[in-house]
């Protein structure tokens, strides 16, 4: 009962806003545009390099990506054979913890293992 009674003061609230000069409803409405906002996406890539060994790549792949092994082969390969292979498409923040833990884990086992985001 009493969340019918919110629901009720919400709305004669709403209201009693909504019934103030046409100015101010312009700009809350303006406001909550500006507010809404896809995210930008991120692709990211692995770079190859001379030290760091398959499988950690494949290990990388399946810890930090959530890669099945058969994917993270295939993407290790991408990479092996051509430089680079894009990993996925993630939004900015995702995007970019996982480079940060790719090339964290890759400082700690001693490899050079480099990890980039390219605006899509």
């Amino acid at each position: 009962m009493s969340f019918f009674l919110f629901l009720l003061v919400s709305w004669q609230k709403l209201e009693y806003f909504s019934s103030m000069n046409d100015e101010i409803k312009i700009e809350s409405t303006v406001l909550i545009k500006e507010k809404i906002k896809e995210p930008g996406f991120y692709r990211v890539l692995l770079l190859n390099d001379d030290i760091t060994t398959m499988d950690f790549v494949i290990s990388i792949l399946i810890e930090v990506f959530h890669k099945n092994y058969k994917e993270a082969e295939i993407i290790m390969l991408t990479v092996h054979t051509q430089g680079s292979g894009l990993v996925g498409t993630y939004t900015y923040d995702i995007a970019a913890t996982r480079c940060k833990k790719v090339e964290m884990l890759a400082q700690e086992n001693g490899f050079p293992l480099k990890c980039i985001m390219e605006k899509e």
